[in-house]
């Protein structure tokens, strides 16, 4: 790639964009785009039939739309006067015959899970594609474009002003974030239904599964699965009256009023919100033809089931020191407290400028270090927490009445795996009901008792003064 330009430095920045796409399987839409300068819904709204590759023109006569009822929607362009023919570079015409054949290799490739309306442009199965997601790469605020795998993604314009306080209190207030959206979805609900909150409750049920998922920049933000049932969860039907704008209303209403309110002598006063990227979309059955389908979620949920805080360059283990619980020194047992040998003090199981990882992410875990010391975020945990950058939830998390619960499924695979056990070393089936029970085991307590407990705290305390007197220099 040539590292100056004669021309524009936008025509600069357009062929450098296209040389680094060039095996993108949307090359050819890329190429539309920057040479003829269609409107992103009239690109995904493209019909092979519209095209005349041999003529090197294209008709423009619709644009594809989400709309709030129908979904994705192929519509009319917005006036008459955008209805037009319009002549196609060469470079063009080059990479939509190009597109054309890798369509056809995709098309073979999903044999009867293709879906063939006609689009030019399509998922890898033959969906119409969502225009949303076009726009997921636009250029940084910085001014240039990155590679998806460029370590500065994700990283602030400017460290010295980035509020790192604000970052680590966002992802430890996450879980109750949530919660609260969960009470004023319900309150929402039931003001749009013309009910009380305790009538509401008599006729339907709100259930949630949500996963969350950490962003470059160290944040983390979740992705739910909201669904309201009858009063007797998955099994009944909500009433009629409940629809599906009733419930996309109720979600925006109440991220709006969720608010945390955080104060601290040493940051001030605070308040957490949820940001400006609400996202809400209708989930339909399988096998009817919208792209957003129960298969096609639970296919995008269960990918985050791998994903980690170190996706976003952090570390996958805790950074206190154990012996002393990140606190830096131990009590003896009369309360007297004495220096841990194991972090000389820091309470870090090994030093924060020592840490393999992105100045950002090491500033964010300092971050949590330095507020986890003051006695109001003690509750929050943040030291115990530094590695996942203050958030301490678990990655995916559902109301009870949802689904089925991890326990019952680790009961069925565990009777799957003792059966199939028992079928290959060829174990005669036992009848549950004649069960021979050969033993008895009653709990009768924990830890040490009183005598023992005294002569484990003298050995302790014997043990302490002899790694401080070595590390004191003795002999």
């Amino acid at each position: 790639m040539p590292t100056s330009c004669r021309a524009s430095p936008a025509a600069c920045r357009a062929r450098q964009f296209l040389h680094a796409a060039s095996n993108d399987r949307l090359n050819a839409l890329y190429e539309l785009a920057l040479r003829t300068g269609l409107r992103k819904g009239e690109l995904l709204g493209l019909h092979w039939e519209d095209l005349d590759l041999d003529g090197g023109t294209a008709s423009i006569h619709r644009s594809l739309q989400r709309t709030p009822t129908g979904g994705l929607t192929i519509l009319h362009t917005k006036t008459r006067a955008s209805e037009r023919r319009i002549a196609l570079p060469t470079e063009c015409v080059n990479s939509l015959k190009s597109h054309q054949e890798r369509q056809q290799e995709e098309r073979g490739a999903a044999g009867t899970g293709w879906t063939d309306n006609g689009p030019v442009f399509t998922t890898p199965t033959g969906r119409p594609l969502d225009p949303a997601n076009l726009t997921r790469g636009r250029p940084c605020r910085c001014g240039t474009r990155h590679d998806p795998t460029d370590a500065l993604l994700g990283t602030p314009l400017n460290p010295a002003t980035y509020d790192y306080t604000g970052a680590v209190l966002f992802n430890a207030h996450a879980g109750a974030l949530w919660a609260r959206f969960a009470i004023y979805l319900r309150r929402e609900i039931a003001v749009r239904l013309g009910l009380t909150q305790k009538a509401a409750r008599a006729v339907l049920r709100i259930s949630f599964a949500k996963v969350a998922e950490y962003q470059k920049r160290g944040l983390v933000h979740f992705h739910a699965v909201i669904r309201l049932d009858g009063p007797d969860g998955n099994t009944t039907p909500p009433p009629p009256s409940v629809t599906v704008t009733v419930l996309t209303d109720a979600i925006r209403a109440a991220a709006l009023r969720v608010r945390v309110a955080v104060a601290s002598d040493a940051i001030g006063e605070r308040e957490l919100t949820w940001g400006k990227q609400l996202d809400v979309r209708e989930i339909a059955a399988f096998g009817t033809d919208t792209e957003l389908t129960d298969q096609a979620v639970a296919a995008y949920v269960a990918k985050y089931a791998t994903k980690s805080a170190d996706a976003s360059g952090t570390l996958d283990h805790a950074l206190f020191c154990r012996p002393c619980q990140g606190r830096g020194a131990t009590l003896l047992p009369h309360g007297t407290p004495l220096p841990c040998t194991a972090c000389d003090g820091t309470g870090q199981a090994r030093p924060l400028p020592r840490l393999a990882v992105a100045r950002h992410v090491r500033q964010m875990i300092r971050t949590c270090w330095d507020l986890g010391s003051l006695p109001e975020f003690t509750g929050l945990k943040l030291r115990k927490w530094a590695h996942m950058l203050g958030f301490r939830g678990h990655f995916s998390t559902k109301s009870r009445s949802y689904s089925t619960t991890l326990g019952a499924l680790r009961d069925a695979r565990r009777t799957w795996r003792s059966e199939q056990a028992r079928a290959h070393a060829a174990l005669p089936h036992l009848d549950p009901t004649t069960t021979l029970v050969v033993g008895r085991w009653d709990y009768l307590g924990s830890g040490y008792s009183s005598g023992a407990a005294l002569l484990a705290a003298g050995v302790w305390h014997r043990k302490e003064l002899e790694r401080q007197f070595a590390a004191e220099g003795g002999c």
